[in-house]
């Protein structure tokens, strides 16, 4: 029996991932995905329900988000675990955006929820969707507790050197423009798990952390608090990723509105969607990336070089912000899984103190170190949870 079940639910425009966790013991004993939600055309909505190894699957027409809740509570009801039976003990919801207002998990009420609607703003892609999944998650188990945790929060209290860009003070303080960084609650998580791999002191610490998944972003951690992230305004600052290109001219944007014609929006999803990865070699999975590559494909192995020449730039940019480095992370899907980026990310640094292993690199498992015993600098692989970071937070804030 689980003591303090949480249902942790990330709500996107069109699907919605959920996992019950056990946060005392560390584990999800449910995760479940929801495709298709609201969207037309000839293929139906699904979902997948993984429990005590067991799938549980649905196909049909999914109209929202509320139609989406149904579909996970009748998945439970299938696979044995009704989730009214559970003795839920609160539901934890990933919100990109806290703006300047949400530095800590925050349980939700009408006015909670208004400003992370009012937020949107700065998230029109994720906070809308969030906050959904929030108001048809408070209505489907009244009385249960609701609680935002914030993808920002973590790098709320950047120095004001790096979180300020050099605009207009006026406009930037109209507008809420300055660096907000997310990928917040994985960087978190990581650099605490670090100090307790080293079994060291999270004060004593300089990290860099790299969370290289599909979407991308680096931190410097000192002492445990962030002090710099690749990420700004929005996601789109920074590292390369699957399909967003990352730091960018601004003057492209002038550039491509007035000699191509393109809208503020064509733009906005050419950057968005069709950047990075799969703009430069037209995929954006890493293993179809490296299958090009032993093909031949010219535009993959490029399209390789320039995503992890930007990661190296990071690491030297943030080793001069922290004044050297205790340790480097990799973690996300990426970081955590290709050991071959990890190996070019890192050729060549050895007068940095970073000396990689290869025999450990190549090794497969969960954190660990794979630098070799005499690196000044520590590199280890640390799997990131930000779903059992995000019930650990709400039980912790419930109860």
């Amino acid at each position: 029996m689980i003591q303090h079940p949480i249902l942790v639910v990330n709500s996107g425009s069109s699907s919605m991932k959920y996992q019950l966790i056990d946060p005392d013991e560390g584990q999800a004993v449910t995760t479940g995905l929801i495709e298709r939600i609201g969207v037309a055309g000839a293929e139906p909505g699904r979902a997948t329900h993984r429990q005590d190894g067991k799938d549980f699957d649905y196909t049909g027409e999914i109209a929202d988000h509320a139609a989406a809740i149904e579909v996970m509570r009748s998945l439970f009801d299938r696979s044995g675990r009704p989730i009214q039976r559970t003795g839920l003990f609160a539901v934890g919801h990933r919100v990109v955006h806290g703006g300047s207002l949400f530095g800590e998990p925050t349980l939700v009420d009408a006015q909670v929820l208004a400003e992370i609607k009012a937020l949107s703003v700065l998230a029109p892609l994720h906070n809308p969707a969030n906050a959904t999944g929030i108001e048809e998650a408070m209505a489907a188990f009244p009385g249960v507790a609701q609680v935002a945790v914030f993808d920002t929060a973590f790098f709320r209290d950047l120095p004001a050197a790096a979180a300020t860009y050099a605009i207009d003070r006026t406009v930037a303080a109209e507008h809420q423009v300055r660096r907000y960084g997310f990928h917040g609650t994985s960087h978190q998580y990581v650099s605490q798990q670090v100090a307790a791999v080293l079994g060291r002191e999270l004060a004593q610490l300089r990290q860099i952390v790299l969370h290289l998944g599909n979407g991308a972003s680096v931190s410097a951690v000192d002492g445990g608090r962030a002090v710099e992230t690749s990420m700004g305004l929005t996601p789109l600052e920074g590292l390369v990723m699957g399909t967003r290109s990352g730091d960018i001219d601004p003057g492209v944007v002038f550039h491509l509105a007035r000699t191509a014609g393109l809208s503020i929006d064509e733009i906005d999803s050419l950057l968005n969607r069709r950047s990075g990865m799969l703009g430069l070699a037209g995929v954006s999975d890493f293993r179809d990336i490296d299958r090009l590559i032993e093909q031949g494909d010219t535009d993959a192995a490029l399209a390789l070089d320039v995503y992890c020449h930007r990661v190296r730039k990071y690491i030297g940019a943030y080793l001069a912000v922290l004044g050297g480095a205790d340790v480097i992370t990799f973690t996300a899907g990426v970081g955590e899984n290709a050991a071959g980026v990890r190996a070019k990310v890192l050729a060549g640094l050895e007068p940095l103190g970073i000396r990689l292993d290869p025999a450990r690199n190549a090794e497969r498992g969960g954190a660990r170190v794979i630098s070799t015993d005499d690196s000044p600098v520590t590199v280890l692989v640390v799997p990131t949870n930000e779903e059992l970071a995000i019930a650990r937070a709400t039980l912790a804030l419930v109860r």
